[in-house]
């Protein structure tokens, strides 16, 4: 679906003041969604699905993914917990996941950032060298 310019600013400009503090204010799309829904102004179509995707989009670079070979022990969770909100920010949803594949090694995914210190990418790094 084409969403014309006009409805683009507009669901930014909503975005914008449903935030609050630099974070996403769960209540304030809520109430600009109903709103916009009980309204209809001219593009509301257009106008929530572009603020859809902007609240999908800050989600994802508010959200941090760690895996490990093997569970990470409490205070190393805490640890990698806080360095990553000291590099992010707070505000960060963290989960922890076990992921045997990576033989070894952390992968941390916030948003698009990927960092990889798997054995497993290590190995295949080496493999695609030869």
């Amino acid at each position: 679906m084409k969403i014309s310019k006009q409805a683009q600013r507009e669901a930014r400009q909503l975005f914008r003041s449903c935030r609050t503090n630099g974070l996403l204010d769960e209540n304030r799309v809520r109430g600009a969604a109903s709103l916009l829904v009980t309204q209809k102004p001219r593009g509301y179509v257009g106008i929530l699905s572009r603020l859809l995707r902007l609240v999908k989009l800050d989600l994802e670079q508010h959200a941090a993914r760690v895996e490990s070979a093997t569970p990470l022990a409490a205070g190393l969770q805490a640890d990698v917990g806080a360095r990553i909100n000291k590099i992010y920010g707070g505000g960060l949803d963290i989960s922890f996941r076990q992921n045997p594949a990576l033989i070894g090694g952390l992968r941390i995914q916030v948003g698009s950032d990927l960092y990889d210190g798997s054995v497993r990418t290590r190995l295949e790094k080496l493999e695609q060298s030869f």
